[in-house]
This record gives structure tokens, sequence and C-alpha cells, in this order.
């Protein structure tokens, strides 16, 4: 195959059937997410046999456990994609929408139009979620997608692909508004990424190293976050049943995702009151502690943290610890060492937590919650194409609206600049 040659060909059916999407009307997406649902939920079994390949030959080339748990697509996760798809139909559709009209002193009104980017590129692994989740995003908000999954999925996305194209097909919309790359040859991901003519912006979904990669290479503006370096703090004024019960689950609800909790910090004054209660329950889940001095003076069992801990994202069942002086030590901690992706804070003092929330820099803040929520499905965005820890165009989880841009509108009647 000339890899090149094949990519352009997406490129431009994409750039033509986004010119057709564009246009479509909210009934006639929402259709087609409807029937794309019905035709996922029809197939389930092909999509199990399919995945089940993909799982064979996973483990035959030795990914972890980790990789083969994003990678396997069980009965209830095809019933998440499908309830993902519903919520998606649901939502308002943002594509049109125009806010901000007001009149000017020249009797002119302006305001501002949502409408869509185009044709979106996205660059993912593992999970074959992501296939479905991407394209109804997309759809939803009137953009084309190219999407290029990892290897290790293919034959699961193949089968995917197949369930959206028929529900396209149904609501009377081009396939080619969601094209899946057909070829694992890696030589796609660098002409995806610099197909400017017909891609308007690229979303890379995975590892670090996938995303400093893309990062890279791309000449299209990437939406993206590089890591989870997510922080929860202790606060003197914290309940301490609420601070056992955030910091518990915000980081063994599940160890392999960018929004579990790497990093804990404790006000000292609370420390010896909560840190031992809690190393005893992360000793029961099988969690390494890696602590600052006074965090292994209070938990005999924990190693001393280095410089590069509190850097990591271990996305394992590890943990770093930091007793602070105070909100102060804890915010420029925050601040030097976040990935800036979710931090959050327990604390009944409620000038804290309003404090926490303006003075962290991060795309998510949080107040007396787990990180893991953090995440479009709890945001109420139906789904999410990703986290984006950048500040322009999109930040924190990217549902319909951070897959739109505006425009300026002007309204006249006949009017003529004097």
């Amino acid at each position: 195959m000339d890899v090149t040659r094949y990519m352009q060909q997406l490129g431009k059916q994409a750039r033509q059937a986004g010119r057709e999407i564009s246009k479509a009307d909210t009934g006639r997406k929402n259709l087609a997410l409807v029937k794309i649902a019905e035709a996922l939920a029809a197939n389930a079994d092909t999509l199990i046999a399919e995945n089940a390949k993909d799982l064979q030959a996973g483990q035959a080339n030795g990914l972890d456990a980790a990789s083969l748990d994003r990678l396997d697509l069980t009965p209830a996760r095809i019933e998440k994609m499908v309830e993902g798809l519903t919520q998606i139909a649901a939502l308002p559709d943002p594509v049109g929408e125009i806010t901000n009209l007001s009149y000017r002193p020249t009797g002119i009104q302006v305001g501002q139009m949502r409408v869509p980017l185009g044709v979106i590129g996205i660059i993912y692994e593992s999970r074959p979620n992501v296939t479905v989740d991407a394209a109804a995003l997309c759809l939803k908000a009137g953009n084309a997608c190219i999407l290029r999954g990892g290897s290790e999925a293919i034959h699961s996305n193949r089968a995917i692909a197949a369930c959206i194209a028929q529900g396209l097909a149904e609501a009377g919309l081009p396939q080619q508004a969601v094209q899946v790359v057909e070829t694992t040859d890696r030589a796609a991901v660098g002409a995806l990424v610099t197909m400017k003519e017909f891609v308007d912006v690229i979303v890379p979904r995975g590892g670090k190293s996938l995303i400093e990669r893309i990062s890279a290479e791309a000449t299209i503006p990437v939406i993206k976050h590089l890591d989870g370096i997510c922080h929860v703090y202790i606060d003197a004024k914290a309940d301490l049943d609420k601070a056992v019960a955030i910091a518990l689950n915000a980081k063994t609800h599940r160890y392999g995702v960018c929004n579990a909790m790497e990093t804990l910090l404790v006000a000292e004054s609370v420390a010896g009151a909560v840190l031992p209660i809690l190393a005893e329950q992360y000793a029961a889940k099988g969690v390494e502690l890696r602590g600052c001095l006074k965090t292994c003076s209070l938990i005999p069992g924990a190693v001393r943290a280095s410089e590069t801990d509190w850097h990591t994202e271990y996305l394992a069942p590890i943990l770093s610890i930091k007793i602070v002086s105070g909100i102060d030590e804890a915010i420029d901690h925050i601040n030097t060492y976040s990935s800036a992706h979710t931090e959050a804070i327990v604390t009944e003092d409620f000038t804290q937590a309003r404090r926490f929330l303006r003075e962290v820099d991060s795309s998510s803040v949080m107040v007396n919650a787990s990180t893991r929520f953090a995440d479009g499905f709890e945001y109420g965005l139906g789904a999410e194409i990703g986290i984006s820890t950048d500040k322009l165009h999109a930040r924190g989880p990217v549902g319909l609206h951070g897959l739109t841009s505006l425009k300026y509108i002007v309204l006249g009647d006949g009017h003529i600049r004097q």
C-alpha cells in the first residue's frame, strides 16, 4: 500500500463529507447516532468475536495487564458505548447556536455563532470504545473525522467502523464522515498529522510517548495532554472521614487512568490523624507508598520519595505522599509539579476552598470530590474526545463545545460605515 496516497484519499473524502455533515440538521445527526447504537447492540456478538482476535494477539505479543484491560471489549463496555451514543443524541446541538448578540451604536447587531471545526484527526491506543466516542462527538458537533486506532485493536475497530457506516447510511449521511484508517503502518500517523489541506485539528489519546511524537511532528493544531499527575490536598480543616474516602477512591478506583491521584498532600496538623488510617487501607490494596521524611516517620512501611517521584505519573498502585505546612505550600507544590490535569482539596473551610479553586492552575479543580470525576461522561458531556491541559482552544474534558469554534456574525439592514 502507498500509505501517503491512501491517507490523501481519506483526507479528500473527509473534507467533502465534512461539508455535508456541517449542514446536517440536528434530527438527522441524532438519527445517525441512534442507528449506530442499534447497529452496535445488534452486532455485539461480532464485536466480541473480533475483539477476541485482538486480545489473543495482544497476549501473544506480551501486552501488559493494564493494556489488555483497556483493549477488552466486554458486553458491559458495549452497553456503555450504546448508552453514550444515546446520551450524546439527547444533548443540545451546539452548531448554529448564537450568543452575545447586541446592538452597536451604529445600529448593527454583533454576535457569535458556534460552528464545526471541520475535519478532526484522532490518534489513539488500545481502547476500542474511543472509536465510538470520537465518532459520535465529532458527528454531533458537525465534524468529519479520521480515526487511527492502535494496531493492537485493529479487528475491534474495523468491526465498530462497520456499525458506524451502517448507522450513517441508514440516516442518509455520508459514510465517509467517519473513516477508520485500515492500515497499521505507523507512516499513516505521520501523514495524518501533516495533511493541513484536509485536516483542521489533531487529537491524540494515549501514552506520553505517542502524544510527544504527535506534538513534535504535527503541522496542524493539536488538542492534548501529556501526563495526569493529579493531586489531592487534605486541608487542616478537612472532614477526615471524607478525606479518607476521597484519597482512597482517587488512587485505587482505577490505577491506569489519567485522572487517578498520583500525589497526596496532607496538612501537617492532621497528618498524624489521617495518614495511619490511609496507610492501612492502601496496604490492604497493595499500594506502595513513597513519602517525604515526615511521612516516613508516620508510616513505617513507606520509602523515601525522590525528586523524580513528584514528577511521575505512575499509572500503577504507587502513591507519593508529602506533608505540607498548609495551603500555601500545597498550592505551590501543585503548581510546580502538576501536569495541569486535575487537583482536589478536601476542606470544610469555604475560604480555603475558594482560594484553592482560584489559585490552582489546572484544567479541573475540585472541592471535596475525587479526581476520578474528571471525565466527560461524569461532567454530563455524554462522552469526551479527550482531556486538554492546553489553554487554547479547549481545556479539560473535550466534549461537543470543545469540537466547535466561534465566528462573528453581523446583522444589519442596509447599514454602511460612515
